[in-house]
């Protein structure tokens, strides 16, 4: 089985990548280090800038993974600032800010960027949706009790199986796998 370090702190993240990983072969090897985040309202150069500050303490081929929820009537905020918004004012806040909003429609992205101290290469994942009109669901974590994906009645924290197979998280780490499991 081939091995790779995931830095995140996130442990629901680290459930989905090592889910994802085993169907490739690819075992996934969590680096708590707490990265520094570049303010920047792309999510790709996040994600690239992670890898480059936790690549001097790694030292070992690795990926981190930054995601964001992008709710068009408020003009994709809370985006790259979504773990920041979550903190704050939380799922209920996003909720408030949309009362009466006729356009619920929202995206999770995700972009995991890999390197291995001499490259650095970028997979991205996307699912589009609406936002629900209350919390629904205990699984997952995040947005997902009131995310609703395009294709499904339920929240993500409603059905976090069906998250796992199609969420923007899983695209993009299903993406780094099928590219890693060829090297």
């Amino acid at each position: 089985m081939k091995e790779i370090v995931f830095v995140t702190t996130n442990p629901g993240k680290m459930g989905e990548a090592k889910a994802i990983g085993a169907e490739y072969g690819i075992s996934f090897v969590q680096d708590e280090y707490d990265v520094f985040e570049v303010q920047s309202n792309d999510l790709s150069e996040v994600a690239i800038e992670c890898a480059k500050d936790a690549w001097p303490l790694v030292k070992r081929p690795m990926i981190v993974e930054d995601s964001g929820f992008f709710v068009n009537a408020l003009k994709g905020f809370p985006g790259v600032y979504s773990a920041f918004v979550l903190k704050t004012i939380g799922n209920s806040g996003i909720l408030r800010l949309l009362e009466g909003a006729k356009d619920r429609s929202s995206a999770m992205r995700s972009a995991v960027a890999y390197t291995d101290g001499k490259e650095t290469k970028l997979f991205t994942g996307e699912v589009k949706g609406d936002v629900s009109e209350c919390c629904k669901g205990t699984t997952g974590f995040g947005y997902d009790p009131i995310f609703i994906p395009q294709g499904s009645g339920k929240t993500f924290g409603e059905d976090f199986a069906y998250k796992n197979k199609v969420s923007h998280r899983a695209k993009s780490i299903r993406a780094f796998c099928e590219w890693y499991s060829k090297q």
